[in-house]
């Protein structure tokens, strides 16, 4: 009893850190909706048609970004929120560069209702590390790039293509039965 009362600082010192190095996994994930991964992104853009919501600067999203994703920088997100409008009941990946962006813009998201948010695990910089496609060029005057633009270009990832996760997982059992005897 007498170590507690004389430490009794660093006993607290130790449990607040503690907590502070919980703290990111009893979140859910940015901006309170779930971060996912690259594979996981494509699977949701593919299947559950998604829009892309790039939260970088200009210039950013000038020098590459997903395909068709429609651009919308934080610092106007919260004055643009009546062009996303229609997507407010329908599935949203928000991207950045690193992730931090898109935090804050899940978080001004989720305040003016949106229901399905996601938000990219590690922003673009791990959709590059992952060797998926980007495209260049800036957007059209409503936000979203069209797919028209001439100026596209493929980044990184030239020949990369999106596979979806089961056809992966089937192609790989049909492999191991072709090699059981």
């Amino acid at each position: 009893m007498e170590f507690i009362k004389s430490n009794i600082l660093l006993i607290g010192l130790a449990l607040g850190s503690g907590f502070m190095l919980l703290l990111p996994l009893l979140r859910k994930g940015a901006g309170g909706v779930p971060n996912l991964s690259p594979a996981e992104s494509v699977t949701l853009i593919n299947r559950s048609n998604a829009l892309v919501l790039d939260v970088r600067d200009d210039a950013e999203f000038a020098s590459g970004h997903i395909a068709d994703a429609m651009h919308i920088p934080v610092a106007t997100l919260a004055t643009r929120l009546g062009e996303l409008k229609k997507y407010q009941n329908k599935t949203i990946l928000v991207n950045c560069q690193r992730r931090m962006r898109s935090a804050k813009a899940c978080d001004i998201l989720r305040a003016a209702e949106f229901s399905q948010l996601h938000n990219l695990q590690g922003g673009l910089d791990a959709w590059l590390e992952a060797k998926l496609p980007v495209v260049t060029g800036a957007s059209n005057k409503a936000g979203a790039n069209s797919p028209s633009v001439a100026s596209k270009t493929r980044k990184k990832a030239p020949k990369a293509t999106v596979v979806d996760a089961e056809f992966i997982e089937a192609a790989t059992k049909t492999a191991a039965e072709k090699e059981a005897p």
